[in-house]
Formats: structure tokens, C-alpha cells, sequence
């Protein structure tokens, strides 16, 4: 029998709503950001083989400001280059915030940004019927992998844009997240595999690994406060479900066994720890980088 779940990508207000409480709720935002600061550099220094001019493309860019951080470091790193940045998102609010974002921002002459409102595989189709032959010096693909139908295929398809000295990186979870924790319990039961996969970097490593794929591998620690998730009827904790199920208003859909279960796994140990009478999930997110295919 079909699942009655909605999945909360198709309500884009709900999961822009849902996504900005657990921005405010988590450190994800700040691991990447001393992720970019203080590894990402080295990777960056690497790229390009001595070119002033720099392809970048950035799938599911979001609203920018990881992407325009990628790029101050890309800069610092390989100073007067121009940089010709792809962007690829497919929600127009999202879009539009980086566009204002570009520009108002001060000395970002050196890049010029190709705007694609569409999604990976639509991206992916429109380059194959163009019969592109453009390569790509660092392609970055944050928190979006989720979102594809076949998340290996995505990163084989993109790891063949790679210039000889390309990298390719990719943020998720971490497999030894909570998240981690509560897919492997309940991937069945919550996962429209027609919108959203529940993917991990630890499922994500199995696969390059089969493919005999060389990368290298980070965990960033990252942690969220979940509390009001255990109280009913709260508004704030519902949105939090939301995001951590991926489901549209799971409080009031699910079963009532689904969502016992699930606040149970929330609660465990693997998931999530108590502190000072809060509940902290882990959100320990992993970072692969792929080199290109040889």
C-alpha cells in the first residue's frame, strides 16, 4: 500500500519555514564555515594547474553564502582569477536571495555567475543534449544529495566534468550521526524514494569504494537542541519533526506507533544526549572529496 506521508520538499513555504528554525536550532551552518576556513583552503590550493580563469558549479547553491565563502577562499588561494560560477538551484526564493546577495556584495567582479533554476538531473540532461565539452576545476554539491533519484550516478555523472586537477566535494550527514541512526531504523517507512533518499556519507563512501573511487574524508561535529520535538501540540517541535523526517506535518499524519517509534529513536543514546535538561541531537555532518576519474 501506498504511504499516506507527503514528503515536506513539496510544500516549499513549509520547508524554507522548517529549514531556517534548524539553521537558528543547529551548528551546521558554523562547522561548514570552519570547515571553509580552516581545511577547505588546501584542497582549494590544489585545483587549477595554474589557470587564471577558474570553472566552478554549484549544485543545490541554495542562497549563496556557502558558495560566495567557497569562493573568497578559492580567491585568496589563486589570487587574480577569474572565476565563472554555474549555479544550480531549483527553488526560485532561494535563487533570488543570492542573486540580491550578489549583488550587493562589494569586489565579486571576478565572478560571473550563470544562474540555472532547475534541478541536478535536469542540469544533468540539459548538459548532455548541449553536448557540453566545458570542464570543471571545483564543483560543490552541500546538502543535496538527498534529492536526487540516484545519488551514485549523480556523482559519476559530475566527477566526469572534472578538469585533470578538479575536485569534487560533497557534504551530508555523517553516518554516524543521529540522523544515521533514525534512516537505518525508519529509511522504510519515511524515505519517498521518488523525492528524497535518505543518504549518508557512510552509504555514499560504500558506494566509491565498490567503484574503486579515491577520495578523502572529514567528519564535522555539529549539534542541534530537538527539546520541544517531545512536547505535543508545540509548534516549533512539529517544524523540527518535519525537518528530521522529512515528511509534511508528521505529527499529525504519521501513526501513532510511527511516531512513538520515532521519538523513541530520537531519544537514544545513538541519536541524541541530554544536557542541562535539553535534548541535542547529533548532527555530525562528513565531507567526501573526489578526484577525477582517472
Amino acid at each position: 500500500m501506498a504511504s499516506p506521508l507527503k514528503s515536506l520538499v513539496i510544500d516549499d513555504n513549509r520547508y524554507q519555514k522548517s529549514f531556517q528554525l534548524f539553521l537558528e536550532r543547529s551548528s551546521e551552518h558554523q562547522c561548514m564555515q570552519d570547515f571553509i576556513h580552516n581545511t577547505l583552503p588546501d584542497i582549494l590550493a590544489s585545483i587549477g594547474d595554474g589557470k587564471s580563469h577558474l570553472n566552478v558549479i554549484g549544485v543545490g547553491s541554495g542562497a549563496g553564502e556557502i558558495d560566495l565563502e567557497m569562493l573568497s577562499q578559492l580567491r585568496l588561494k589563486h589570487p587574480g582569477v577569474t572565476v565563472d560560477n554555474e549555479v544550480v538551484e531549483p527553488s526560485s526564493t532561494q535563487l533570488h536571495q543570492y542573486k540580491v546577495m550578489v549583488s550587493q556584495k562589494p569586489n565579486l567582479d571576478y565572478i560571473k555567475c550563470t544562474w540555472n533554476k532547475m534541478t541536478s538531473s535536469e542540469f544533468e540532461e540539459q548538459w548532455r543534449v548541449k553536448k557540453m565539452t566545458k570542464k570543471a576545476d571545483f564543483i560543490h554539491m552541500i546538502q543535496m544529495l538527498y534529492y536526487v533519484k540516484d545519488p551514485g550516478a549523480t556523482i559519476e555523472f559530475f566527477q566526469s566534468l572534472l578538469d585533470n586537477k578538479g575536485k569534487l566535494l560533497i557534504i551530508l550527514v555523517s553516518g554516524e550521526s543521529g540522523w544515521g541512526k533514525l534512516w537505518r531504523t525508519y529509511r522504510s517507512q519515511l524515505c519517498n524514494t521518488e523525492i528524497s533518499q535518505c543518504v549518508t556519507t557512510g552509504d555514499m563512501k560504500s558506494f566509491l569504494d565498490s567503484k574503486g573511487v579515491s577520495y578523502q574524508s572529514y567528519e564535522l561535529p555539529s549539534q542541534m537542541e530537538i527539546t520541544e520535538c517531545f512536547t505535543e501540540g508545540d509548534e516549533k517541535g512539529e517544524l523540527l519533526l518535519d525537518f528530521l523526517t522529512e515528511v509534511l506535518d508528521f505529527s499529525n499524519t504519521a501513526s501513532p506507533e510511527l511516531k512513538a517509534g520515532v521519538l523513541e529513536v530520537l531519544q537514544h543514546p545513538d541519536c541524541s544526549k541530554e544536557s542541562n535538561g535539553k535534548v541535542i541531537f547529533n548532527n555530525n555532518l562528513g565531507v567526501i572529496v573526489i578526484d577525477p576519474q582517472t
